[in-house]
């Protein structure tokens, strides 16, 4: 069940924050853990070096020790530092949930719904019985979910937007890169533990200010805000992580993926790639995307020895 989530009383409160099974405390515990034990995966597969892996490994174990500019350990402590942060801010947006309030609200949409879509089919010529099964039926599907999956698609593009701003500004301006983008930029070579090494302060606003803004904006219930937190998660550690898995449901089904973030790591792909961590869209309105700028410098260049 999908329903915005209100205020009520501190006894209210003292329960859900005495329960760590809470949908707020799960959306604030969970993805943090998913994040430290996904990367534990991955750091634990590239020391293994197992030749069936390896194959499908972007860049070589040399590679990664000689090209990046920061150490393994400073890597956990900022994205520790970045954790706290993320818990910080997760318990300062909780609300008092309500269960008695929820679903009073939730029956009410249904309602709603069913009452609008039941007068528009007896306009149609449905009698009063079958219009309000089919009615009822809908409204009941639309409010379980297709609104929560609405609402989750929107919070993607707003991650993608909020993120495709701040990450692009962060390469336009000197000041903000030198003393703040550089920080992700130390790690030439990505792996998974790299996906959130960040300056402090552009961990917060890029990070985890754009999964609180997603999440206040769309309403979602702290139920599918846990959901989404976990999935963007999941999605920004495999984009670091190192390997390009063809079997991967998230290398298969999003263009914007491990290599296409990689490719934004590497010199000549610096000042590319700017959008994460779901979609290319901005990428490719903007014309910021690899393929497209590296067309251009090619038929200038071509363009330039005919002159």
């Amino acid at each position: 069940m999908n329903a915005t989530y209100v205020k009520n009383s501190t006894k209210v409160n003292n329960d859900f924050l005495l329960d760590p099974w809470s949908d707020e405390l799960l959306a604030v515990w969970a993805p943090i853990a998913l994040y430290w034990v996904l990367c534990s995966f991955y750091e634990i597969l590239m020391r293994l070096e197992i030749p069936f892996f390896e194959q499908y490994r972007i860049h070589s174990p040399e590679d990664r020790e000689k090209r990046n500019k920061v150490s393994f350990n400073k890597v956990l402590v900022m994205v520790a530092l970045q954790h706290v942060v993320q818990i910080v801010l997760g318990f300062a947006l909780m609300k008092g949930v309500d269960p008695v309030g929820l679903e009073i609200k939730h029956r009410k949409a249904i309602n709603d719904y069913t009452t609008v879509l039941l007068n528009a089919l007896i306009s149609l010529g449905y009698t009063q019985n079958s219009a309000f099964s089919i009615a009822n039926y809908v409204a009941t599907h639309f409010q379980n979910f297709l609104l929560p999956c609405i609402q989750f698609f929107i919070a993607m593009v707003i991650v993608d937007t909020h993120q495709y701003v701040l990450h692009r500004l962060a390469h336009s301006y000197s000041f903000l890169y030198k003393h703040m983008h550089s920080h992700h930029h130390r790690i030439n070579v990505p792996y998974a533990f790299g996906a959130l090494y960040n300056h402090p302060v552009e961990g917060f606003l890029l990070d985890t200010c754009g999964a609180a803004i997603a999440f206040e904006v769309t309403g979602m219930s702290p139920r599918l805000g846990m959901y989404f937190f976990v999935f963007s998660t999941l999605k920004t550690v495999n984009d670091h992580c190192g390997y390009y898995f063809p079997w991967d449901p998230l290398t298969v089904c999003f263009g914007n993926n491990v290599n296409y973030h990689d490719l934004h790591h590497q010199v000549n792909g610096i000042k590319t790639n700017y959008a994460q961590p779901f979609f290319t869209f901005w990428d490719t309105l903007l014309q910021t995307e690899y393929s497209q700028v590296m067309k251009v410098k090619a038929e200038a260049k071509a363009a330039k020895k005919l002159n």
